[in-house]
């Protein structure tokens, strides 16, 4: 598929395209820190609708944080080793799938349960982005420490992992449409956003199609003028991917059909993944990191590593549950 044309569907190379579609700075948003305490590297936050909380991980903290609504600062778990992704149980509870397996954890009864060992070397490689799809089914990466091509994307079902797609360095960006026809994944490291026809019913994938590829920073460019590389990603209800910029310093919203649509500049310099929560999940949350940063960049955004929050004008899908068999 061609990546020249900016408006062939699936095909954006935003590092042409960014001056030819619409663009929105945060000006025209509010954004706050939801809570003052930092982490190191902010991952996989998700609202729970029941509980009306927001959770989410700091990786090389080994931790997991739930924040009440309203509340300014969070409640912290330690965890065992380095989470990669934490989803909520249907059967109560949260699922995070770690370096050493996957993990069954109970915040308020204290339970914390291995159900799989990790499908992979866990001395090279662990788990990175993952989310259940709509029929319950845990869709989950990895990330190689060497930053080689040599992770891969799982699904969790029937009691073990099932690889999907491999030959990435980073897994992330993974989302649905809202009417679950089609995934989004990305490759951090490739500055690329994939799409895949997805069978809902049976968890099956169609082709892998490019969806964004992004402009790699060079060896000397300044930050000031990279536009980051795809982490983490939300899908909103009119079937728009919102995506992170890692070292970028913005979230980027992209149409259905792969236009720019929006573009909101943050505080930090290293947002890692969006989620949508709030009553009427309208209240954009973003985990953000302040690992192996700068004290000059530290010192000028002292916001890094917090969960940031801010008001959009449309509503993003909910979270959905993960099902054990």
């Amino acid at each position: 598929m061609s990546t020249q044309n900016p408006h062939t569907p699936g095909a954006l190379d935003v590092s042409t395209a960014a001056t030819a579609t619409a663009s929105t700075s945060d000006a025209f948003f509010q954004i706050e820190p939801a809570s003052l305490t930092p982490a190191l590297l902010g991952e996989s936050p998700f609202w729970h609708p029941r509980q009306q909380r927001l959770y989410y991980l700091d990786i090389p903290g080994h931790a997991l944080f739930r924040l009440d609504d309203g509340a300014s600062e969070p409640q912290r778990w330690a965890l065992n080793d380095e989470p990669g992704c934490v989803v909520p149980l249907a059967q109560g509870g949260l699922l995070i799938a770690q370096r050493n397996g996957l993990w069954r954890f109970d915040p308020d009864a204290g339970d914390y349960e291995c159900l799989a060992e990790p499908p992979y070397d866990a001395s090279k490689r662990r788990f990175n982005d993952g989310k259940a799809d709509a029929q319950g089914r845990l869709w989950v990466g990895t990330i190689d420490d060497a930053r080689q091509p040599e992770s891969a994307l799982y699904v969790f079902r029937h009691g073990q992992f099932e690889m999907v797609q491999s030959g990435i360095t980073t897994s992330n960006g993974l989302a649905w449409s809202p009417d679950g026809k089609t995934m989004y994944w990305s490759d951090t490291k490739a500055h690329e956003v994939y799409r895949f026809a997805f069978d809902e019913s049976s968890g099956t994938l169609g082709d892998r199609e490019l969806f964004a590829r992004f402009e790699p920073r060079a060896a000397d460019q300044p930050l000031l003028t990279y536009g980051g590389r795809p982490d983490g990603a939300a899908m909103d209800v009119e079937g728009c991917y919102w995506v992170a910029m890692m070292e970028g310093q913005q979230l980027l919203r992209f149409s259905p059909e792969g236009l720019l649509l929006q573009r909101i500049e943050l505080p930090v310099r290293c947002a890692t993944m969006p989620t949508f929560g709030g009553a009427d999940l309208r209240t954009l949350f973003v985990t953000t990191a302040r690992e192996k940063r700068s004290e000059e960049e530290l010192g000028a955004q002292p916001w890094a590593g917090c969960v940031l929050r801010m008001r959009v004008p449309v509503a993003g899908l909910p979270v959905q549950f993960a099902k054990l068999d």
